[in-house]
């Protein structure tokens, strides 16, 4: 049977084979509060945890943002004016420096379904500085925007409780499906070698 299985998986395409890279565009900006390695280490470790889903890590891009100190703010219409300028593929996260939205989250994922009148932060995510878990808040996050959905979990250990914490992580076989297929019909993963 187990030789089976392995000839089985042999037989699938190259492609069905291929574990889906994520790219990222992390957005820093000058005179911001957030160090490059504390941005690029969340990013790199938000990316780990979803690779349980079977995404891998692609390539990071690092934009570096000369911009007014109210652009390092998250709040809805100066961040659109900032997406529309930037024109910057996406999944993007931008590391600012708070928010000014209201009510005030640590971080907020704008995927195409809660981006109807906000077209341009579609495949966005905003994480503020003084986030807890940043790391995990910025996987909770990403989720959202792959998966394009803004439901949580009750399961506990679930990365997509209600709050982020240490012990929450774990993505379910449904979640990981819908992640992967929502992102790559969406164009926000990719197959190497594309």
């Amino acid at each position: 049977m187990r030789v089976l299985l392995l000839l089985l998986f042999a037989a699938l395409p190259a492609q069905a084979q291929e574990r889906p890279e994520l790219r990222l565009t992390l957005v820093l900006f000058a005179g911001g509060a957030w160090p490059e390695n504390e941005a690029v280490a969340a990013a790199q470790e938000a990316v780990r945890i979803l690779g349980q889903c079977g995404v891998t890590a692609g390539s990071m891009d690092i934009v570096r943002a000369d911009v007014e100190p109210g652009f390092r703010l998250f709040q809805t219409p100066r961040s659109r004016a900032l997406a529309r300028k930037l024109r910057l593929r996406k999944p993007a996260i931008f590391f600012v420096d708070g928010t000014l939205q209201r009510p005030a989250y640590d971080a907020e994922a704008i995927g195409r379904g809660n981006s109807a009148s906000r077209p341009e932060l579609a495949g966005t995510v905003w994480i503020v500085r003084d986030a807890r878990d940043p790391a995990i808040a910025l996987a909770h996050e990403l989720a959202h925007v792959l998966m394009d959905s803004g439901e949580h979990s009750e399961e506990p250990g679930n990365l997509m409780r209600d709050e982020t914490a240490p012990q929450n992580t774990r993505l379910s076989d449904a979640q990981c499906a819908r992640l992967r297929e929502t992102a790559i019909e969406q164009g926000l993963l990719e197959h190497s070698g594309r």
